[in-house]
């Protein structure tokens, strides 16, 4: 035989098993009772998880009406958008006042 032939004899053959198998014993592969108790109590949480998000999706609306949806709203958030649109206004009449309009003053708030 060759150099050639040995060397490639030698490179073809399979490796032998080896010492270490690395963590792959004789109970690789297995599972435990507690693994099943966990998978099952998983299953369980996502049917809660399920159920609870479809009853909140159901409570949603199909089309969102901006009218229903400003008549619906409580008041607290109506005076809000009121004060903003008075800043507004009030800031407008600054920018008119710098430019040689007649300046008012913003309205007083009521509380």
């Amino acid at each position: 035989m060759s150099a050639q032939e040995t060397v490639a004899l030698v490179l073809a053959q399979a490796p032998g098993p080896p010492q270490d198998p690395g963590g792959q014993g004789e109970d690789f592969g297995k599972s435990s009772p507690l693994g099943l108790v966990l998978l099952i109590v998983f299953g369980i949480a996502v049917v809660f998880l399920i159920r609870s998000m479809t009853k909140h999706l159901k409570k949603l609306p199909v089309v969102f009406d901006e009218e229903k949806a400003n008549a619906a709203a409580p008041a607290r958030v109506k005076r809000a958008e009121a004060e903003q649109a008075e800043r507004a206004e009030a800031a407008e009449e600054a920018e008119n006042s710098e430019d040689g309009g007649s300046a008012k003053p913003p309205p007083a708030k009521a509380e």
